[in-house]
Order: C-alpha cells, then sequence, then structure tokens
C-alpha cells in the first residue's frame, strides 16, 4: 500500500466523526452504563493504534507527518471550557468539569504555543514538545479516569457525556487524542538530535 493521501485520511476521518454525530443524534449512547462507554472508548483507540501500526500505508504517513500536524489536534481540546460552562448550569459534576476542563484549556494553549515555536529542531523545542506530550497524555488519562470513575458512582452524573454536542469526545475525538499521544512519544523519541540553538 503506497502512502495515504490527504484525501484518504481526511476522508475516513470525516466518516467517522459524522457516524459519531450520528450515533450521538439518535440518543444511541444515552441508555449505556458503565463501563459500556469506557469499553467503547478503549476499542476505538485500540483499533487507532492498530491502524497505524498494522496498515503499511498509514504507518509510513505517522512516521513522515510533520509532528506539528499531531500537535495542531490538541488545539482542540479547548473544549474544556465547554466543561466549566457545565459544572455552572449543574450538569457535569465538579470533580470532573474544573480539573478536566482547566486541565484541557491548558493543554491546549501548550499547543498553540508549541506551534507558535516551530517544529522541535532545537534542544529544547525538542524538550518543551517532550514535557507537553507527557502532560498531555496525563491530563487526558485523568479526565478518562474520572468520568469512569464518577459514573460508576453515579451514572446519572456523566449524562452528558453520551448526549451530542460531548457524546463526539468518547466516539472520535478523545481516542484520537490519545492515539495523537502515544504516536508522538514514538515520533519524538526517534527525532534525529537536533541543533543546538
Amino acid at each position: 500500500m503506497t502512502t495515504p493521501t490527504p484525501r484518504s485520511i481526511t476522508i475516513p476521518l470525516a466518516l467517522w466523526v459524522a457516524a459519531a454525530l450520528a450515533v450521538g443524534g439518535a440518543g444511541w449512547l444515552r441508555p449505556l452504563q458503565p463501563p459500556a462507554p469506557q469499553v467503547l472508548l478503549l476499542g476505538l483507540t485500540a483499533a487507532l493504534l492498530i491502524v497505524g501500526r498494522l496498515i503499511p500505508g498509514y504507518r509510513s504517513w505517522l512516521q513522515a507527518v510533520d509532528v506539528r500536524v499531531l500537535v495542531a489536534l490538541h488545539v482542540t481540546r479547548v473544549v474544556g471550557a465547554y466543561f466549566l460552562i457545565l459544572y455552572r448550569r449543574g450538569e457535569l459534576p465538579y470533580a470532573f468539569a474544573v480539573p478536566g476542563g482547566w486541565g484541557d484549556i491548558l493543554v491546549a494553549v501548550g499547543a498553540m504555543a508549541l506551534l507558535l515555536v516551530g517544529a522541535p529542531t532545537t534542544p529544547a523545542r525538542l524538550w518543551w514538545y517532550r514535557a507537553w506530550n507527557v502532560l498531555g497524555l496525563l491530563d487526558i488519562l485523568f479526565v478518562v479516569a474520572t468520568a469512569a470513575r464518577l459514573a460508576l458512582a453515579d451514572a446519572s452524573s456523566m449524562q452528558a457525556l453520551l448526549q451530542l454536542p460531548l457524546s463526539v469526545l468518547p466516539t472520535f475525538l478523545v481516542p484520537l487524542i490519545i492515539a495523537s499521544h502515544l504516536w508522538l512519544f514514538g515520533r519524538l523519541r526517534a527525532a534525529p538530535a537536533p541543533a543546538d540553538g
């Protein structure tokens, strides 16, 4: 298989997000009880990692694409601001919305800063990319674990994540975010030693 073209990357992603919107709009996620939403999220993440590992064209694309493309995805984590709004409305619990919301906002701002400073072509930039990637992965894992813990204690407390617009998070965005962090670990570890400066 040859390296995917931009269309062969964007079309599957567009179809996936359309399916996530359709599933959320139809209300098919609302009846799910823990651990079903968590299993769905982990299954989608595993599927992405398997595709990136086992399909040669996608594997070569992930090894060649500018790492800033993978970082740019994380600007979407400004969605954390919506968590704070839903907390103020009483639709999400503090333990999830406030730490997770602010964490996601900070990771999104960090992604923007990395995009502004440029590619990791110096030792300092490479260090910042690696540090951001560790913190970003820890943040998203904290968010997922907190959502699971709170849903297991009281499924209704996390019901907002199973209906639009937030249902797109477990069915599309969060698996992509987790997978992209793992892909970035591989790319940044294998990065050639940058020149000083």
